[in-house]
């Protein structure tokens, strides 16, 4: 007998686990099937930013704006662990953008969004700050202003997690392949892609949350063949080694009118991002262009003193934005805004498309597809994730340091370095996954960087990893730390655990 579900999202991106999050919590049944693994496309290719979106307020996406400053907060305080506040500074360049609109912006950035804890836009003197230092001599005023850095991919397994705890059923490495109307009721078929073995469930509705792959499920799963909902637009981003010694970030303008982020990451990196470039068919992983590159390069170059040179990028990644086809005549002019769009013509049984959307407004995003199936299949629970702790993150916003100290009281022979990353990663969560380690041994093997087994085989078993890709760069963010042969070796080890642990062949 199949197993019978209020709701069957399809895809594991920010916005799926999103709403299986928000779902799950005000008692409705869910099952979310991801082909591959969670925020595997998209959602852990950002540019790791909770913003507003300053330079949308140029086509006048006020409300999109506004969304978005207010959500700022919201995301820090339900998650503190892996979201920190970040200064922004914005030089001004004689040619571009005058003065006076950009004290505009930023003036209606600080005040259209109700920002309470994030410190207000101020104007700086770069001959005299530090943050001037690394720029070149021309660039001497600007602004400084207030945004959030996130783990992007953190927060979509995060979700995926509270939703589990929740009562969802999370399904990675599953493909939805078939889809009927049967008996008012959706009768889905679904295939591990890994063993090959079918499943069949039946649920009320189907929410399609397939990001850039949201027109191909339509056309593959639901028979749809003429579908062009979709603009997919490559977001390509570089990484260097750490080129300012400074925590805050720059946005850079450039001639052709975007803006190009360089911003702290992961302790000893900078990265470098983004582009908008038209991109075809996702039938392979999006790679950075050796032209984006040099763009990137350019634009950088434009501003620091020295030189950022292609010779210098030690690692890139490229994801494809799903934005909606609203006719925009250029990528970068295309809406950031989402839509939820109900499917009428396949089925009696709802199907809710999602077009769009940032990771920044994912949970409003998730709200609003709660009211839809409140309508459509009766209302369960009230909001309620607003006010709610992600898992790990049940510590006051500025808390950070002191869970690292209650970790190094707990595990004095521990390297406060690498328990500072734990906390970054993890938040309290930090206690259960070195639960019985009472010397550093206990760790287990160290695969590379500041990842050793006792962290690997947490994530095996508690947050839905099953390759060394997942761990290395959805999960930890270490992989840009690690060479080859460390990271066959951690796949070859991987392979093992998992195949002793849910089969060889269920993973």
């Amino acid at each position: 007998m199949s197993a019978e579900y209020d709701i069957l999202i399809i895809g594991g991106g920010i916005n799926g686990c999103g709403i299986a999050r928000d779902a799950a919590g005000r008692g409705y049944s869910v099952c979310l099937c991801e082909a591959s693994d969670l925020g595997g496309g998209t959602s852990s290719a950002s540019t790791k930013l909770i913003h507003g979106g300053l330079r949308y307020l140029e086509y006048y996406e006020f409300m999109l704006v506004r969304k978005a400053l207010i959500e700022r907060e919201v995301i820090w305080k339900i998650a503190p662990h892996i979201v920190r506040p970040l200064r922004f500074v914005l030089p001004h360049h004689n040619g571009l953008r005058p003065k006076w609109l950009l004290r505009l912006g930023l003036f209606l950035y600080d005040y259209m969004g109700g920002r309470k804890l994030l410190p207000p836009t101020k104007t700086v003197n770069l001959k005299l700050e530090e943050t001037g230092k690394p720029l070149k001599p021309e660039f001497v005023s600007g602004f400084e202003y207030s945004d959030c850095q996130v783990n992007d991919s953190r927060l979509v397994i995060l979700n995926a997690v509270d939703a589990g705890i929740n009562g969802a059923d999370i399904h990675t490495r599953t493909k939805v392949i078939d889809a009927q109307y049967l008996n008012d009721h959706w009768q889905v078929t679904y295939e591990n892609t890994a063993s090959g073995k079918k499943n069949q469930i039946t649920s009320k509705m189907i929410i399609n949350a397939a990001g850039p792959w949201v027109d191909e499920v339509l056309r593959n799963t639901f028979g749809l063949n003429d579908v062009h909902n979709v603009r997919l637009v490559r977001g390509s981003h570089i990484v260097i080694k750490k080129k300012f010694q400074h925590d805050k970030c720059y946005i850079f303008q450039y001639s052709d009118g975007r803006i190009v982020f360089a911003i702290p990451y992961e302790d000893e990196y900078t990265l470098i991002g983004t582009t908008d470039a038209e991109h075809d068919q996702m039938d392979e992983k999006p790679q950075v262009s050796s032209e984006e590159a040099e763009y990137l390069c350019n634009v950088a170059s434009d501003y620091f003193r020295e030189p950022v040179r292609q010779q210098d990028v030690v690692w890139t990644f490229s994801g494809v934005r799903p934005l909606y086809d609203d006719g925009a005549s250029a990528a970068q002019e295309a809406t950031r805004d989402y839509v939820l769009a109900h499917e009428k013509s396949v089925s009696p049984a709802p199907l809710i498309n999602i077009f769009g959307g940032k990771i920044t407004t994912y949970r409003i995003l998730a709200e609003a597809m709660l009211d839809e199936i409140a309508s459509l299949i009766g209302k369960k629970g009230n909001p309620w994730t607003a006010d709610t702790y992600l898992p790990g993150g049940d510590f006051p916003v500025g808390g950070m340091s002191n869970e690292v100290q209650k970790l190094l009281n707990e595990y004095p022979f521990l390297d406060k370095i690498y328990l500072s990353r734990l906390v970054r990663t993890y938040g309290t969560r930090t206690h259960q996954l070195l639960q019985g380690v009472k010397k550093k041994e206990q760790l287990g093997e160290h695969f590379g960087g500041q990842l050793f087994q006792k962290e690997v085989e947490y994530l095996i078993d508690h947050e839905w990893a099953r390759s060394e890709e997942d761990i290395l760069f959805r999960r930890t963010k270490q992989g840009i730390k690690f060479n080859a042969k460390q990271t066959t070796h951690l796949a070859e080890f991987v392979q093992q655990y998992v195949g002793v642990k849910f089969g060889k062949l269920t993973h």
